[in-house]
Order: structure tokens, then sequence, then C-alpha cells
């Protein structure tokens, strides 16, 4: 007997997956174990074994169709063995009353359009008709001016003065035109004399169509980039975003990673980055604010009671977030290893669901690129996130001289509904403190 593919749930959350490929063809043998499909949720692609032995014999969906959980996508079984054109659905018997309905409704629409065209008389004068008749022109094309719609012959002769003026076209290929906004003098009929047919206007369309197609290029909107679009929306339009930046001097931070450039490189192989200093004062920062290291979920503030740091990575088609779990504990030669680690899988797309999970905070750096200043979205249920932009030489005042100083703009934003300005300037302002004195991150 033949056995269904089901689109698994994953998590408690998962509503849909989408699918990203499928790894057999229908007609293809399938063994317990071996990889059948891979799926996207959570951020993260997975791929699912089959559970059950024999041949492929159905697939319904397609690559980016997003499916919800429990929808057979597929079949296997025996060779020969029927199965269902289309997937059952969900609910069988909702969408059967469902289809009853509409099918009822049509009927009944065509049903009145039938009464209409058989009983419904077009009302003219007998001097309209005769001219009608005689030009071969079809009363219901023509809009009467006298009462209750009727024709005269003045409406027939302003109908024949307008066809003249126009292009010769069928009644059907005219409306086409009109509703397509095509110019039919621009068009050659296939018609009799020159007249413009039904088909004259479709190849017409078409021809545009590809013309426009040709000169853009389309995208749908799909896989990670769809459940980062909705996650960033969702996040943008739920929580009151409200941004602080902080200029840091980051003369002492670049003397301490010149300094433990050497001693990291040794001991894990990796290069120090700014990032990895920030992860730890970030950390460092959130063990001593426990009102900024919290969830919102519902209505519940949730007082996390480990500090772990997301950082935002960039991967193709989207962005992913891998977790620094227990940050408060690490020093900076543990977590310039672990984010190394976890920064080439998110890019190979290697991580597993759990290392994208769990994050009380995140940081976002475009310290990279020549920006300044930028408003992040956070990462819900997280209530903070910190944007980090390019260290630059700039002028500024110290001890009443101005100076030249390696500056640095931190960007916080925080959701007001948990935490109000002032205690988020102070988590800000112990964030700046410990940069720029960053040796109490290791003692």
């Amino acid at each position: 007997m033949a056995k269904e593919i089901f689109m698994p749930k994953l998590s408690s959350t998962m509503e849909v997956g989408t699918l990203l490929q499928w790894f057999k063809e229908e007609g293809e043998s399938v063994d317990i174990g071996e990889p059948l499909f891979e799926i996207m949720t959570d951020k993260i692609n997975i791929e699912v074994e089959a559970y059950d032995r024999g041949i492929l014999l159905k697939k319904y969906f397609q690559p980016d169709d997003q499916i919800p959980v429990n929808q057979v996508i597929g079949y296997i079984g025996e060779p020969g063995e029927k199965v269902p054109d289309e997937p059952p659905a969900l609910s069988e018997e909702s969408n059967e009353q469902s289809g009853e309905k509409t099918e009822q409704s049509e009927t009944n629409e065509d049903a009145v359009e039938v009464k209409s065209n058989e009983n419904g008389k077009v009302r003219a004068t007998p001097a309209a008709r005769r001219l009608a008749k005689e030009a071969k022109v079809d009363l219901r094309n023509i809009v009467g001016s006298g009462p209750k719609g009727r024709i005269h012959l003045k409406d027939v002769k302003q109908y024949l003065e307008t066809e003249k003026a126009q292009p010769k076209a069928s009644p059907l290929a005219r409306k086409i035109a009109e509703h397509e906004n095509i110019d039919l003098k621009a068009l050659q009929g296939s018609g009799a004399g020159g007249k413009v047919m039904k088909q004259d206007v479709i190849n017409a369309i078409q021809a545009s169509s590809q013309k426009a197609q040709q000169s853009e290029v389309r995208k749908k909107l799909s896989g990670l980039r769809k459940v980062v679009a909705d996650r960033m929306v969702q996040s943008a339009f739920t929580a009151p975003h409200v941004t602080l930046a902080s200029d840091i001097d980051m003369t002492k931070a670049i003397e301490m990673r010149t300094a433990l450039l050497p001693v990291v490189e040794k001991q894990t192989g990796f290069r120090l980055t700014y990032t990895d200093i920030m992860i730890k004062a970030v950390g460092t920062a959130l063990s001593r604010f426990p009102e900024v290291n919290v969830h919102l979920e519902h209505d519940e503030i949730i007082y996390k009671n480990e500090v772990n740091v997301g950082v935002a990575v960039a991967v193709k088609d989207g962005l992913m977030v891998p977790v620094i779990k227990q940050v408060e504990q690490k020093g900076l030669t543990a977590i310039c290893a672990e984010a190394k680690d976890l920064s080439k899988r998110a890019r190979e797309q290697k991580l597993r669901p759990d290392e994208l999970k769990g994050s009380t905070f995140t940081i976002s750096n475009l310290g990279m690129y020549p920006i300044d200043v930028f408003t992040p979205i956070i990462n819900q249920p997280e209530i903070a996130i910190l944007g980090v932009g390019r260290t630059q030489e700039k002028p500024v005042v110290v001890n009443g001289e101005i100076v030249i100083r390696p500056m640095m703009t931190a960007s916080l934003s925080f959701d007001h509904r948990v935490i109000d300005g002032a205690p988020a300037a102070e988590f800000l302002a112990e964030v700046k403190r410990i940069l720029e004195n960053p040796y109490e991150m290791i003692l």
C-alpha cells in the first residue's frame, strides 16, 4: 500500500515549510534513511529523510512552494500503485463544501445570463433596425439615447460614423483592445479587408509582454529571503522601535586587539576581530543590565538566566543570526573561535537548528562598509539590537584639546513597550564605557 509523504512539523511554532528541492524524481527508488527532499524553516535548510522503502510515485509540489505542515506532498509505494492525481486536502469535508458552493454559484450566474439573452429584446425604432440590418451592425453594440435605452436612427448613424473613423475590428477584438489599452490602428488585421480579429489583439499583447520580460528580471520572494522579509515586517510593525546612538573612542580597544592578535591566533588559528570584542563587551554589559537581557512573549517579560548573543551574518539571499551561548562565561579566545566557526557554517548553510535559537540580544555589524549610523530592526522576541558602524579617525576634544581619535558609532534600537529611554541610554553608556576601557573584559 502506498505511503504518504508529509510536510513535517519541526517545531511547535512551525505552520508552513518552504520546499527547496527534491532529491528524487518520480519513478526512482527510495530507501529508508535516504535524503528525500529539503525544506526551509526557521531560517535554516533541513534535509528530510525517507521513512519508507519503495518507488517515489508522486510529487505534488515544486521548489519554492509554501506548504502547510502535515500536508501530503507525495507518495512512496510499489510500481504501478494508484495514487490521487491531486494532493489530499487537509480538511477534505470543508473543501468539498466550499467547492459545492462555488460550483452552485457559478451555475446560478450562468443561468441568469442565459435567461437574459433569451428573453431580453433590444429596444429600437423600425428605422434604426432597418439601417442596422443594411449596415450589418449588431444593435446590442449600440447605446440608445431614447427612453429606457431605445435606439433611434441617429444612434445607428453616429455608431457607423465612429466605426468609419476607427480601424475595422470585430466587437470582441475591440473590447479586448480597450481593456488592455492596445491601439487598434497599430495592428494589421488578419480578417477580411484587413479587419482586426481577436487573435490579432492577443498576438499583440503577447509580443508586448515578451518584450517587457526581456527588459526586466523578476525573482519570486521566496525561501530564506521570504522568511527574513516576513520577520522584519512583523518586528517593525509590532514593536515600537526607538534608536539611540553614541560615539565610542576605540583607541584602547584597538591597542588591546593589536596586543592580543598573536596570542589568540596562536591558540585558535583565527584572527581576533572587532566583532569578537563587541560580543564580549555587549555580553559583559548585559550581565550588568538584566532588564535588557529579556524576551517579550505575548504579555510576559521573561528574564533570561543566560547571556546569548546573536550575530547577524549576511548569506546568499538573506540573513542568518547564529548564536554564541553563555557569553558572560567565555573569554575572547573562545568567542573568537566559536564566532568564526558559526559564521563559516552559516554562509555554507550548515548550521544546526539549535545554533540559530535562544539569543537574548543581537549585534549587526556594518563596520566593514562606509556606514556610520543605521537603525537596525529588533530580532524578536528580543527587545534590543546593537548596530555597529565603521571606525574612522575624527577630531575630538580631549582634556580641552582637539585631537584625532578612532571613533565608532553604535546604534541601539530597543522595544519601547519593555524598556524606557533612560535605562536604554544607561545600557548603551555601559557598552561605551567597557569598549573605552576594554582590559576589564579579560580580568
